[in-house]
């Protein structure tokens, strides 16, 4: 099936072809989009301290970068060109930045990071660079220049305060519209500079460290293992070199630790709990008055439900994972908690009593909210 997204190819075809493998431009994929937020939105999340934002200035060749959140006046005092605003997760704060996100649901949601949003005036951009992520980078409003390429040479400037590569050696260039869109795999070199005032709306996905997985894996495993048993020597001789670690000692440990094992159950539990953790600044709102759970339970049956735009929700076979918790299953995970993690939304259905119960403490805890009532 041809995805208009993609520029009329099937998400099968970009996959195989483009995917982490070589850069795609399409043309009016989302045909005069202008972006869902203005600038004095866009500024407004960013001088909101539960919002991540970083201020670009280029003077140049000097870059200087800061930290939100912002004071208005911050931005105010702003020369005419060369600067740029990074706002990120702004899916997390508006519920149109989610729903152009959702636009991006033919990818599997466990390698979304978030929806970031660049604001620049004319010049303004972040220097030449590359991301360790896969990037969708749709133009709003305004004219955005893009040089990108490959490069083997990754030294960056020495001493600024970004990523900026020291010798940028760009294959080709496009000047983007509204609506247009480029995809950049990992790695691969760009530099984007505003022509006019404008938007870019970059959509990434995560791609951690084998690093990263494995010593998150590790923290993980070494709070939830059990390992009975206490170190005995009983045998214990005598030494002329009490200062020595001996060697009984690291072999009953190397013992020790090459019986840890762990099963596939484990990785999938760590992954659930991992990519669905809410970053640091992410706070949720209950609702402001307790209702019974009766009343609730029947608004759901009634009219459905929905994620909160903060939540993160997967599921394996055995488990749901919402927002760090696991949720287990063992006769596998019920049709409606899978529609609520595919869709994240559920259409008004049966509901099972258990399941309405964990979605009413969900709600409780403003993790999923309700329609309007009498919609």
């Amino acid at each position: 099936m041809r995805n208009p997204l993609l520029g009329g190819l099937a998400t099968r075809t970009f996959l195989s072809r483009h995917w982490q493998k070589q850069a795609l431009l399409v043309r009016q994929a989302i045909p005069h989009f202008g972006g869902v937020l203005d600038f004095r939105e866009l500024m407004g999340l960013a001088c909101s301290d539960t919002v991540e934002s970083r201020l670009v200035v280029r003077d140049a060749r000097r870059w200087t970068l800061r930290h939100g959140p912002f004071d208005r006046a911050d931005f105010r005092r702003l020369p005419a060109r060369n600067w740029t605003l990074l706002v990120q997760g702004v899916n997390l704060h508006d519920d149109r930045a989610a729903a152009l996100l959702a636009r991006f649901a033919f990818l599997p949601h466990a390698r979304l990071d978030d929806l970031m949003v660049s604001y620049a005036v004319p010049g303004g951009g972040v220097g030449p660079h590359f991301d360790a992520y896969d990037v969708f980078l749709l133009q709003g409003e305004g004219k955005r220049r893009w040089r990108i390429g490959r490069q083997n040479d990754l030294a960056l400037v020495p001493g600024a305060p970004l990523k900026i590569l020291r010798r940028f050696q760009p294959e080709g260039e496009a000047i983007l519209l509204g609506g247009d869109m480029l995809y950049l795999p990992p790695r691969f070199a760009h530099h984007g500079v505003a022509i006019t005032e404008c938007t870019t709306w970059s959509i990434g996905y995560r791609a951690p460290t084998h690093q990263e997985l494995a010593s998150r894996f590790l923290s993980d495993l070494a709070e939830r293992l059990v390992v009975p048993g206490q170190y005995a020597d009983p045998d214990l001789a005598a030494t002329v070199h009490p200062g020595r670690i001996g060697g009984a000692l690291v072999a009953t440990t190397e013992r020790l630790l090459a019986g840890i094992r762990w099963r596939r159950r484990d990785v999938t539990d760590f992954l659930g709990r991992h990519l669905t953790e809410p970053k640091p600044q992410v706070f949720f709102d209950p609702p402001p008055t307790r209702h019974g759970s009766n009343g609730i339970v029947a608004r759901i049956r009634r009219q459905g439900a929905k994620l909160d735009r903060r939540s993160l929700m997967l599921y394996a076979d055995h488990a749901v994972y919402l927002n760090g918790e696991e949720y287990r299953f063992p006769r596998g995970v019920p049709a409606p908690l899978r529609e609520l993690a595919d869709r994240r939304c559920l259409a008004p259905q049966a509901v099972p009593a258990p399941i309405a119960t964990m979605l009413y403490d969900w709600w409780v805890a403003g993790f999923i909210r309700l329609p309007a009532a009498g919609s």
